[in-house]
C-alpha cells in the first residue's frame, strides 16, 4: 500500500481527530507504533502541524469510520482520480560542477570548440556542463573574459571523464555519417579532413591549393615554388643535385678518390 504524502503529519491528524488505534494509523502511514505512540505522547513530530486526508483526497470518511468500529481492519488509500505517467529511468539531471571547477569551464568549451567542430552545443554542454549561450559566445569570440581564456581539455581539468568525451565524438561522427549519406555526399564533401596521400597529391597536381591570406597556407609566395617543386616531393632525392642546392660542391665519384698507400 502507497503512504500518503506526508505521513507524518496526516499521522498527527489522525491521532487528534480519530479514534484509530496506533497500529492502525502506523500501518496506513507507513510509520512504527512506538512512533505513532511518542506522537500522541507529545515526543514525537512537535510542531508538525496535522494534514487532513480527508480533505486530500488520500482516504474517505467512511473509510476511517470503518476503522474505528474494527481495529483489527487496515485502513485502505484512496486511489488517485487521475493517472500520474512514472518518472523516465535513467533520465539524469544537469551535470553538477563544483564551483572551483566553474572558471575553467570557459576554457574546456574553447578546446572542445577548437579541437572537436562536429560536436554540437547540446553535447557540449552535457560534456562540461554548460548553457548554449556561454558556447555561442565563445563561438563569435563575443564572451566577456575572451582575452583571458586558453583552449584546455575538459578531461585534464576534470570536467568530463576520457570515456564521456570519447562517447560524445563518436556519436557526432556518426551523426555526420548519416547527415552526409541523407545528402548524398562524401565525408569529404561535408568539411572533414582528407587523408593525407590524397591531400599532398592534390597539392602536387595543383587541386585545391589554399588562396592567399587562408590559414594553414602550404607554401610562401615568397619561395618561388611550383608546381614542378611540388611533383618532385614524391620522387627519391638525387645526392649530387641536394648538395649543388646547397651551395657546395658534389660528392666526390670514385675516380676522383685518392689511391690509398
Amino acid at each position: 500500500m502507497t503512504a500518503p504524502l506526508m505521513p507524518k503529519a496526516t499521522a498527527v491528524w489522525l491521532v487528534d481527530n480519530t479514534s484509530l488505534t496506533f497500529d492502525q494509523i502506523a500501518a496506513f502511514c507507513g510509520l512504527h507504533p512506538l512512533e505513532v505512540k511518542g506522537i500522541a505522547d507529545g515526543d514525537v513530530a512537535m510542531g508538525i502541524k496535522g494534514q487532513d486526508p480527508v480533505t486530500a483526497g488520500q482516504i474517505s470518511r467512511d473509510e476511517i469510520k470503518r476503522g474505528e468500529e474494527d481495529t483489527s481492519y487496515e485502513l485502505q488509500i484512496s486511489k488517485p482520480k487521475h493517472d500520474l505517467p512514472e518518472p523516465k529511468k535513467g533520465r539524469k539531471g544537469p551535470r553538477y560542477t563544483p564551483l572551483s571547477r566553474r572558471q575553467e569551464r570557459p576554457d574546456a568549451i574553447a578546446w572542445l570548440v577548437r579541437y572537436h567542430p562536429e560536436l554540437t552545443d547540446g553535447q557540449i554542454g552535457k560534456l562540461v556542463g554548460t548553457t548554449k549561450p556561454t558556447i555561442q559566445s565563445i563561438r563569435d569570440r563575443s564572451h566577456w573574459n575572451m582575452s583571458n581564456i586558453n583552449p584546455v581539455d575538459p578531461v585534464t581539468l576534470g570536467l568530463c571523464s576520457q570515456m564521456e568525451l570519447d562517447a560524445a565524438v563518436q556519436k557526432a561522427a556518426r551523426r555526420r555519417e548519416r547527415e552526409a549519406k541523407k545528402a548524398g555526399k562524401s565525408l569529404e564533401d561535408m568539411g572533414t579532413l582528407a587523408p593525407a596521400t590524397q591531400a599532398l597529391a592534390d597539392a602536387a597536381a595543383g587541386i585545391n591549393q589554399p588562396e592567399e591570406g587562408d590559414f594553414g597556407q602550404v607554401l610562401d609566395q615568397g619561395t618561388g615554388a611550383s608546381a614542378e617543386d611540388d611533383a618532385r616531393d614524391g620522387e627519391r632525392p638525387d645526392v649530387d643535385s641536394v648538395f649543388s642546392s646547397l651551395g657546395g660542391s658534389s660528392v666526390a665519384s670514385d675516380d676522383d678518390e685518392e689511391p690509398q698507400a
